[in-house]
């Protein structure tokens, strides 16, 4: 059976939005632009998005990787640690890669932008590092890892890791040969965490 599905007006609106704040940043984009690309009256727009700064936070939570961790962490829950880090990992930097338009152009204005944004901005990133802290918690509970651990703090290094080494490799175009890269700063993160019997 074919099953045919529509997008909504609201999903156009936040598609057209992705690609032109990808393209032109949150700063170089107009509402006219979005509605035009998505082929909507600009007051049309406005009857989903009150203004142009709540349309880039709803694209801003659309691009989260928080859905996906979240999504992760019941199947990673009983896996083998280090190989629960890699899919982690590697689910984290193909999202950043596919997000690679949007995050250079907003590394280059967010101190620019409204403070509500940044306030989001941060949120998001801080929810996505509570999921995986609650996540360490539970392996630190197991007895997996060290029991002075701040997992808190861990979950901000490994993004922090993680998000550097992308920046480094997709953005700066430094020659990195990224897997070894990548399963080096798993190692890395596996080794200072891990309780040692």
């Amino acid at each position: 059976m074919l099953v045919i599905t529509t997008m909504t007006t609201k999903d156009k609106i936040l598609r057209s939005a992705l690609k032109l704040f990808s393209q032109k940043g949150y700063l170089g984009t107009t509402t006219k632009e979005i509605a035009k690309e998505a082929r909507v009256a600009e007051v049309t727009l406005f009857r989903y998005f009150i203004s142009k700064e709540n349309l880039f936070i709803d694209v801003l939570k659309s691009q989260s990787f928080l859905p996906t961790l979240k999504e992760l962490i019941p199947k990673i829950k009983n896996m083998e640690y280090k190989k629960a880090l890699d899919i982690v990992a590697r689910y984290y930097v193909n999202l950043l890669k596919k997000k690679k338009d949007l995050i250079c152009i907003m590394h280059t204005e967010i101190f620019q932008y409204p403070d509500e944004i940044k306030a989001i901005h941060s949120k998001i990133i801080h929810e996505v590092s509570v999921v995986f802290a609650s996540y360490l918690d539970g392996l630190k509970h197991r007895r997996i890892l060290k029991k002075e651990l701040d997992t808190s703090y861990a979950s901000m290094a490994y993004f922090g890791m993680l998000f550097n080494l992308f920046i480094k490799k997709e953005i700066l175009k430094r020659r990195i040969n990224f897997k070894k890269a990548l399963q080096t700063y798993i190692d890395i993160f596996y080794e200072g965490t891990r309780r040692i019997k």
